[in-house]
């Protein structure tokens, strides 16, 4: 019988420390407060955004300047098609 009282105690021990790293109360005041919240996620928002705009803008800088290369050898068929793909994007660049 003590044995089972000396696990459950551990156990609930273990339950008890668990809830306190969940930082509850503060969580619960941070969803209460409305204002710091919208911040937080207007922030977050603003920052995934331009991230984004970012990552784009330099994966097609590399997609263009490796379109130059490819259409700079001459391929038969493919190379006419690429530099006209990177004439057109030149141009919507200006």
């Amino acid at each position: 019988m003590k044995d089972w009282q000396e696990d459950m105690a551990k156990k609930m021990e273990e339950y008890l420390q668990a809830l306190e790293r969940l930082h509850l109360p503060e969580y619960i005041r941070y969803l209460d407060d409305r204002k710091r919240m919208m911040r937080h996620q207007f922030l977050g928002g603003l920052a995934r955004g331009m991230g984004m705009a970012v990552g784009f803008t330099l994966l097609g800088a590399v997609l263009v300047i490796l379109l130059q290369r490819l259409a700079q050898q001459n391929l038969p068929v493919i190379g006419d098609f690429l530099a006209q793909i990177v004439t057109i994007v030149q141009r919507r660049l200006e």
